[in-house]
């Protein structure tokens, strides 16, 4: 454990852990969202009110409430004052289908739903296909008239504020979040209210500093856990301010952030940074406010970390972290960026990677990452096999690989399902695509294995272009092998227009993988 964090105790509400933390900023902004601003003592006000309607609708202690909702301030009272009453809310991606919907519904048989107006269809024809029977559907923001058996988020916020909040341990299931299934069908991983906690304090607060004069914009949303400690956990830790968006992230929408509220720290994905930089509209430096960028959901290309750099002045942190232990546990640091790594392990968090037979491997070979720290998930909800596949005692599986270099540096090798054995020698997927992307010509990139005519595996590029470019594979071949060892460039490229993703904006490699089998 990190010596200098006092772990929570026993009994412990995350939920009234932030109302206590932030008494002496009762008029400060806390939350400022599409429609409006609101205070820290107005936000605690509302979580406790939020928390007695639950209970007045009939929701009891560790019962599932399903959030499905757009990044607002609602959001963030709907989740903390769940916390709060002791129901357990599953936040969910916002941009799933109403088959994902109605699978999450049924596997977590939740008991109450929070929906955004604009994804009532959504949410009531997935219950139109499950059986199980939500108590109360509790409508955000809406316009017009409600459902039938609906009620008002407002409605809510009437009821007396619950004095006390419910007796919860920190250890005790609090919260869950679903996997993004990129490998498969979504996983309930289930998460401690001490867990918040911990991702607060060993990174929000001991790596990215946060402060409290600092104002946070995450692009990464809310149902995410990357999101959820940006824009919730850790800036309401600090007493910071934050930036909520509905819409979806695009470079547009980020810029107008960005340049009337002027946030100090910004949180992305990759993807987002790239096509930020490719915009025409991308903002001059002395238009900003930032001190601090922060980029994780897939490995960040030092390409791309460099030119934003370059552009804006400030770092980004590059790091790695996972649902299932909630938030960044292996990260670069301000001051100490290396562009093209992963960092080194967070403070609390220790991290070892692993060889085939479970030992450690030397510096500079590549081998399996697992982590043991204070915020691993308890489990997937009613998935054994898997929990125990991922959850080894103290250890999580990642399903990630990993080098680590001789002065501690950790550099991403790709995922354990994407890594391709080429002629006996591992090569990573991301390290011919983060090669790629560096052409000025290359928008984004994937890489996969595909069998040549001889049945030996080789590696195949898909290129997406930027606007207006041209290139051939013979160019595409040679500036991957004046980069890297031969063997390592893309024998077969394609180009296309855009690239399968998870809603998360990962790359689904599995999708290109099961495209090329369906071709032969």
């Amino acid at each position: 454990m990190h010596a200098s964090v006092n772990p929570p105790p026993v009994q412990f509400n995350f939920a009234q852990h932030l109302i206590a933390l932030n008494v002496g900023r009762s008029a400060k902004t806390a939350l400022i969202d599409d429609l409006g601003r609101v205070s820290y003592g107005e936000l605690a006000g509302r979580i406790r009110s939020f928390a007695a309607g639950l209970i007045a609708q009939g929701l009891r202690r560790e019962d599932r409430l399903l959030l499905l909702m757009h990044d607002s301030s609602d959001w963030v009272v709907a989740f903390l004052g769940a916390l709060y009453a002791g129901v357990v809310p599953v936040a969910l991606n916002t941009l799933l289908t109403v088959d994902d919907y109605a699978y999450m519904l049924d596997n977590s048989r939740a008991q109450g739903a929070v929906v955004s107006q604009a994804l009532v269809p959504s949410l009531q024809a997935a219950m139109s296909q499950v059986s199980n029977e939500i108590k109360t559907v509790v409508v955000s923001r809406p316009s017009g008239a409600l459902p039938a058996g609906a009620v008002d988020f407002e409605t809510l916020l009437k009821a007396e504020p619950m004095k006390l909040p419910a007796a919860t341990l920190a250890d005790e299931a609090a919260f869950w979040l679903y996997s993004s299934g990129s490998t498969g069908k979504p996983k309930g991983t289930v998460h401690t209210q001490g867990n918040l906690y911990w991702t607060a304090e060993l990174y929000g607060k001991g790596v990215l500093e946060l402060r409290e004069s600092d104002t946070v914009f995450s692009a990464a949303k809310l149902f995410f856990a990357y999101g959820l400690g940006n824009a919730l956990s850790f800036p309401l830790s600090v007493g910071a301010t934050v930036v909520l968006m509905a819409e979806r992230p695009t470079p547009q929408a980020v810029f107008k952030r960005l340049t009337t509220l002027k946030p100090t720290v910004f949180y992305g994905a990759p993807t987002g940074y790239g096509g930020m930089l490719a915009a025409p509209d991308l903002p001059a430096r002395g238009d900003v406010a930032l001190r601090l960028c922060s980029s994780a959901g897939e490995a960040l290309p030092g390409e791309i970390a460099q030119r934003w750099t370059a552009h804006f002045g400030c770092e980004v942190i590059d790091g790695i972290g996972s649902t299932e232990m909630l938030h960044v546990f292996l990260s670069n640091r301000p001051g100490d960026v290396r562009y093209g790594t992963t960092g080194k392990p967070v403070p609390g968090y220790e991290v070892e990677l692993r060889d085939e037979s479970g030992r450690q491997v030397a510096d500079n070979e590549i081998g399996d990452l697992y982590i043991k720290g204070p915020s691993a998930a308890l489990m997937y909800w009613n998935n054994r096999e898997k929990t125990r596949d991922t959850f080894q005692g103290a250890w999580t599986k990642s399903g990630d690989k990993y080098t680590r270099d001789s002065d501690g540096y950790y550099t991403y090798a790709g995922r354990n399902d994407d890594m391709l054995k080429v002629s006996g020698i591992y090569v990573s997927p991301f390290e011919v695509e983060s090669t790629l992307v560096q052409h000025p010509a290359v928008l984004e990139c994937a890489v996969i294995g595909k069998q040549d005519v001889d049945g030996l595996l080789k590696t195949k590029a898909f290129v997406v272009l930027k606007p207006g470019q041209l290139l051939t594979e013979d160019e595409v071949k040679a500036f991957v092998k004046d980069r890297l060892a031969p063997y390592k460039y893309p024998r077969f490229v394609e180009f296309v227009g855009e690239l399968p993703k998870t809603a998360t904006g990962k790359i689904q490699r599995f999708r290109l993988r099961e495209q090329e089998t369906g071709k032969t």
